[in-house]
């Protein structure tokens, strides 16, 4: 199966009615079954970057999804997204991140952006002819953004950058990324000094090694290495310093949504092969799902199932409403990652010895499931987030 021309027609420059909707999530699920599903496991063993997939992705306009239609993009709100991303997910996590740090990139471009940005780069990141994501870690600053030590010094008409970034995802096969820096390191607070570019590869700007991870494979983090990196002044994000902190966290409560909707898809995707293969083997003469144990596994899965999905939902909502949604976008993510975490250790067990041979998905979905409760703000930060806003919207 390939992308059809009938689906690029159906996804493409649409206002999207609940009919156009249900078209779009039935192309990607033809693509998903037809074209992601069946090379999952191959390209996972092997850590290969799925290339064919990536040009598909880019004639399903997933690399515009909830980008503005007047710049080229779909238009999606966020709760078609996080639906588009868990189906997708439930095959195989890692095409999801191919996307996902890019369209935070371009959101923080969209929402943050000058219009002479937005008309200039958006065009290009909703095509597919710029990819690429955030950077925003660096070795020595990961939660805390405001400990980051890359450093853009201005020059005339431009800005000279230095310092390393890594666990950037998209960092070998991208193209441009939005790179947060510091432009005037001896700011207080620290967030006041910090600044977000636009930044494509070119003289100064390096990749260094590719870092091979336990899951999440086939998708490239890389380090970033920036020595004397000239960068023209137009490429600052709003056009003024200082800001960068807050483009770049406006641009999280998407990833975060993202990342809620991939814990749905791989929590769904390992009670959905626990029910099967539950009714499919058989102990003590009987299916093992007749054994009350194994029910009781069963009930919690679904139910973790459900409950991230609301919350998924609750989320996006909010987010498509304009609202802030940090406390509920990580209440999404801290609940979903735990949630795919519990399931895949859940059906492991209920595989039994099978669950830890590389045959079945179960071993995959255990090791992609952990990057979850970290990626895009560890979940011990969003339990903070959470506190902090319940305790500002309910005061004494």
């Amino acid at each position: 199966m390939t992308v059809s021309e009938q689906d690029v027609d159906t996804l493409a420059g649409q206002t999207w009615s609940e009919e156009d909707e249900a078209a779009l999530l039935d192309s990607i699920d033809r693509w998903v079954e037809g074209e992601v599903r069946p090379i999952a496991r191959e390209f996972d063993q092997a850590d290969r970057y799925p290339e064919a997939l990536v040009e598909q992705m880019k004639e399903l306009g997933l690399f515009g999804a909830t980008t503005g239609q007047a710049y080229g993009g779909l238009g999606l709100s966020a709760w078609t997204y996080a639906r588009i991303v868990e189906r997708i997910a439930r095959a195989w996590m890692a095409p999801t991140g191919i996307f996902n740090s890019h369209l935070i990139m371009a959101a923080c471009v969209e929402r943050f952006g000058t219009e002479a940005q937005r008309e200039t780069w958006l065009p290009r990141f909703a095509s597919g002819e710029l990819r690429g994501g955030l950077a925003l870690t660096e070795p020595n600053a990961g939660t805390d953004l405001q400990g980051i030590r890359t450093v853009a010094v201005r020059d005339g008409d431009e800005y000279v950058i230095n310092g390393t970034k890594t666990w950037i995802s998209n960092g070998i096969h991208g193209s441009c990324f939005a790179l947060l820096v510091k432009t005037d390191p001896e700011a207080e607070p620290r967030h006041r000094g910090m600044s977000l570019f636009i930044a494509e590869k070119g003289p100064g700007f390096t990749v260094g090694k590719k870092l091979k991870k336990l899951g999440y494979r086939s998708i490239d983090s890389a380090e970033l290495v920036f020595e004397d990196y000239r960068i023209p002044a137009d490429r600052l994000v709003g056009g003024s310093e200082g800001r960068g902190f807050q483009h770049a966290v406006g641009g999280l409560e998407l990833g975060r949504i993202n990342i809620a909707a991939r814990g749905v898809g791989l929590a769904r995707a390992a009670l959905l092969d626990s029910v099967r293969y539950a009714q499919e083997r058989k102990t003590f003469g009987k299916p093992i799902a007749k054994h009350q144990a194994i029910q009781l596994k069963l009930g919690d899965m679904a139910t973790r199932v459900e409950a991230a999905a609301l919350l998924t939902r609750q989320a996006a909502t909010k987010y498509d409403a304009g609202e802030r949604c940090d406390m509920e976008a990580g209440m999404a993510k801290l609940y979903a990652s735990e949630a795919a975490v519990k399931n895949s250790l859940e059906a492991l067990r209920i595989f039994g010895g099978y669950g830890y041979s590389v045959e079945f998905d179960v071993e995959r979905y255990y090791r992609d499931s952990p990057l979850m409760c970290i990626g895009e703000g560890t979940n011990e930060i969003q339990r903070m987030i959470i506190a902090r806003q319940l305790l500002e919207r309910h005061p004494l």
